[in-house]
C-alpha cells in the first residue's frame, strides 16, 4: 500500500490556523478602552469650544 496524500484536510488544516492568528492579530490590533471618564472628556471639548 502506498502512502496517500490528504490534500484537501491539509489546505482545510492550513486555512483552519490561518483564519486562527488572522482572528487574533485583528483582536491584537485594537487598543483596549477601559475606564473612560466620560464627563472629563465632555469637559475637554467644552474648554476647546471657548
Amino acid at each position: 500500500m502506498g502512502v496517500t496524500e490528504l490534500k484537501r484536510k491539509g489546505r482545510r488544516n492550513r486555512a483552519v490556523a490561518n483564519n486562527r492568528t488572522a482572528k487574533i492579530k485583528d483582536l491584537l490590533r485594537k487598543p483596549e478602552v477601559r475606564n473612560v471618564d466620560v464627563e472629563a472628556i465632555k469637559a475637554q471639548f467644552e474648554a476647546n469650544k471657548k
